[in-house]
């Protein structure tokens, strides 16, 4: 009954004017601030509801807008006796209460074992967030693969993530933007557990207290940190198999009281896989028949520890150093048949194979400061460092064969030695406080970071290694953003306002230094950006709310875009960057539509300026080049349904549809203007058969759509089954999970930039039996000294 109460109170909305307050302090029996302890006015007479409060962090409540009359508290919180008070009498003022203490409920409860189970998916007003804990078939996964599973994400071709329609998305782990970017930045996700990650936050529209970088938004990916007093920690160990067995394992912990918290994980993913790509381009009246095999074969460490000391009830200091280490081998080879038009058969074969080994290290360190006063105002210190070091080589035999393959014609041999080295300082300060009946929040960011590439391209000649002058060559790129915001939110009756105001100066310097004299070895920029940002929500009754949002954001290129270094892939085939690409800008307006708290729907639009796609331009009469180029301007509507629900206890289901229609209009002479309507979809059933044996169907589909503004590609989809059980009172967990069961997520499609076409299709070994075994030990208790989260935490967030 304590629980159905405490629902109604939190859900029922008080319509009546009223002008005056009751405030007050709640504490425990060892005079320590009670959070979160539900506050219940009723009327004194017949007890009839009136309204709730929530105590914050400090024990204070206030209830406002109350006519004259009299009144009584019923204050009810875990572990202590509800507590009922005396006649309140309000009378033309306010009426500030003396410190309640609450009375312990019972010895027995000073440790209560709370299971509290939080949705697959909550849709909240500003963000929707995807609780990894709850689905059972992520068991195995890495990061990058765990966001296809994501409610509106989706990955195309080259590894890019799309939210709404829409690349270019700033990742975000724990509350802070990666260092990385690019194909660097998927290669670490790879290398991050799935079972290590709490939940998945997809932002769509950013305030102006988040960095103005990525189109499509922000992914903020929040690892697992148990909050409670004592020890405890889990361990997990898995195998997936696909072509080959590739391997994982963790070990994380948690130690808190009430001065300090140390916590800290460990996780490893090694062994080997497979993919390949096939790309048949046409090219002055010749086809070039290529097809890629590749085995990757990886070994990935990840360190993160972290340090927490609690002043006192303001002040929190704290201290996070994380690391990434992987030694990876790629071995590839490749078969590309060169056939004249109107022949059938070849008059020349390249045979190419691609041997690439790289060691990676990524530090990462993080200094923080929050203080907070009970007034309500907030100060947040960060200092970041981070460093980013990667040493590769690559080993390109390259045979030309005749028709037959009977004769080598010619050969040559490449080797490429590509140290990176990148350094990054960030320090940023926000401060919060009330403001006019609302919240008024300012912060500056500093930041900078400075990249040596270093490319050493050698001929290998009669096994010696020649340097080629004409193709090494360093690259420098040194960029610094300074960044100042303002957001004011302020709530007045059913609506709610948020506005906010941010401006970024970014000054970028690239140097191409090369053995040679070079054209272009030196682009630098020094531009000002200002990035509004506003929302309007209204609250039409206790089950319905809408919003309508706006925001400006901005995608500069990344380091490797701007590179204009030239791999290459083989003889034929070459990637580089472009010096000169500019950042692209987008404008999205969105309105959405809650239905209690769970089903959601929503109607967006964006405009990309200067969108910049990869292209594959055709270089004299045989070789291609992979390159950036600014080439059109997109739009992009996007309707998006969310809902998860429950058909009865053992059955539930979460489904995240998404319809858009982009249209890129070219910019670029040789880009081909294009209109494409998409729809994906991504649907999960979970089934409790009994207390401790649980089952999983999910699968996503994705209609035929555009990726980069280049590839116009065929539907494609997985689906997947995953099974659990529990054991020692569930603190061992085993899942089995079989994923692409119809290996149908490889993709197929073609991309075409002036008289260049190409057709592709490539996967990996996506279809795959994992089986993974998680340990949890020590205490997963909640004890009354730490800030609890209980079952009613979604709806105070909501309130």
């Amino acid at each position: 009954m304590k629980t159905i109460f405490t629902f109604i109170i939190l859900f029922t909305i008080n319509q009546s004017y009223s002008q005056y307050s009751i405030s007050g302090k709640v504490l425990d029996s060892e005079q320590t601030s009670v959070n979160a302890a539900v506050v219940s006015l009723l009327t004194f007479e017949k007890g009839s509801f009136v309204k709730a409060a929530i105590t914050n962090e400090f024990g204070f409540f206030s209830i406002p807008n109350l006519d004259n009359g009299d009144y009584k508290l019923f204050i009810t919180y875990l572990g202590s006796k509800d507590y009922t008070s005396t006649k309140i009498t309000i009378e033309n003022s306010n009426k500030t209460l003396a410190t309640i203490v609450l009375v312990d409920e019972a010895e027995s409860l000073a440790e209560v074992t709370v299971v509290a189970e939080k949705p697959l998916v909550q849709v909240l007003a500003d963000k929707t967030v995807f609780n990894v804990q709850n689905s059972i078939g992520v068991a195995g996964d890495s990061g990058f693969e765990l966001l296809r599973k994501a409610p509106g994400v989706l990955i195309d071709n080259t590894d890019n993530i799309i939210v709404e329609g829409k690349a270019g998305v700033l990742v975000y782990i724990d509350d802070k933007p990666s260092i990385l970017r690019g194909q660097d930045l998927v290669n670490y996700l790879k290398t991050i557990q799935a079972t290590d990650i709490d939940s998945v936050e997809i932002i769509t529209q950013p305030s102006s207290k988040f960095d103005a970088e990525g189109n499509a938004g922000i992914i903020n990916i929040k690892f697992k940190r148990d909050k409670s007093l004592g020890t405890n920690g889990s361990l997990a160990s898995g195998v997936t198999i696909g072509d080959f067995a590739r391997y994982n394992n963790s070990v994380s912990f948690n130690n808190r009281n009430k001065k300090t918290s140390l916590y800290g994980s460990f996780s490893n993913r090694f062994g080997e896989s497979t993919g390949f790509m096939n790309l048949d381009r046409t090219q002055n009246n010749t086809r070039f028949d290529a097809r890629t095999k590749t085995v990757y074969d990886q070994n990935n460490n990840n360190i993160r520890l972290g340090f927490d000391y609690y002043a006192n009830t303001k002040s929190t200091f704290g201290l996070i150093i994380s690391g990434n280490f992987s030694d990876n081998e790629n071995l590839s080879n490749s078969r590309t048949p060169i056939i004249p038009q109107d022949n059938s058969s070849p008059n020349e074969v390249l045979v190419a194979s691609s041997n690439s080994n790289s060691k990676t290290s990524n530090l990462y360190s993080n200094l923080n400061y929050r203080l907070k006063l009970e007034n309500k105002t907030t100060l947040n210190i960060d200092l970041d460092f981070g460093r980013y070091n990667q040493d590769r080589t690559n080993l390109q035999p390259n045979q030309y064969f005749n028709g037959d393959e009977s004769q080598i014609i010619s050969e040559s041999i490449n080797f490429m030695q590509t140290p990176i080295n990148i350094d990054i300082v960030t320090a940023k300060v926000d401060y919060e406080q009330d403001f006019l009946k609302g919240k008024l929040a300012l912060g500056v960011k500093y930041s900078k970071i400075g990249t040596d590439n270093q490319f050493d391209f050698y001929d290998r000649i009669n096994g010696e290694d020649i340097i080629n002058q004409n193709r090494t060559n360093t690259f420098n790129y040194d960029e610094n953003i300074n960044a100042a915001y303002f957001n004011f939110n302020r709530a007045y009756e059913k609506f709610n306002f948020q506005l906010g105001l941010r401006v970024e100066q970014t000054n970028s310097d690239g140097i191409l230094t090369s053995l040679q004299a070079s054209q272009n070895n030196r682009v630098k920029r020094n531009y000002t950006d200002w990035f509004p940002s506003g929302g309007i929500t209204y609250q039409l009754n206790q089950k319905n709310s809408f919003a309508l949002t706006y925001s400006k954001r901005v995608q500069r290129p990344n380091y490797q875009s701007l590179n204009p270094f030239e791999y290459q892939i083989d003889e034929l085939s070459f990637s580089k960057g472009n010096p000169f690409l500019q950042p692209q800008y987008t404008d999205n307006l969105k309105f959405s539509h809650t239905y209690n708290y769970r089903f959601s729907t929503s109607l967006s639009y964006s405009f990309i300026e200067d969108f910049s796609a990869q292209v594959t331009e055709a270089v004299g009469s045989n070789q291609n080049f992979l390159s950036p180029r600014n080439v059109a301007n997109q739009k992009t509507i996007n309707l998006g349904i969310s809902y998860p629900t429950s058909f009865n206890k053992w059955w539930s289901i979460y489904l995240s549809l998404n319809a858009y229609r982009s249209i890129y209009e070219a910019t670029n002479d040789d880009f081909l203007s294009t209109k494409q309507n998409t729809a994906s979809l991504y649907a999960q059933n979970t089934f409790k058969i009994t207390k401790s044996f649980s089952a999983e169907v999910s699968g996503w589909y994705s209609s035929p759509s555009v990726w980069g503004g280049t590839y116009q590609t065929k539907s494609l989809g997985s689906l997947n089954i995953a099974f659990q059980k529990k054991f020692l009172d569930d603190k061992l967990n085993a899942r089995l999970g079989f994923n692409d069961i119809l290996f149908t997520s490889p993709w197929r499609g073609f991309t075409q930039f002036g008289s260049l076409r190409i057709d592709g299709n490539g996967g990996n070994d996506s279809r795959q039996v994992q089986f993974n075994l998680t340990f949890n030990f020590g205490s997963n208790e909640v004890k009354k000294a730490r800030n609890r989260e209980t079952g009613i935490e979604d709806e105070k967030n909501r309130i």
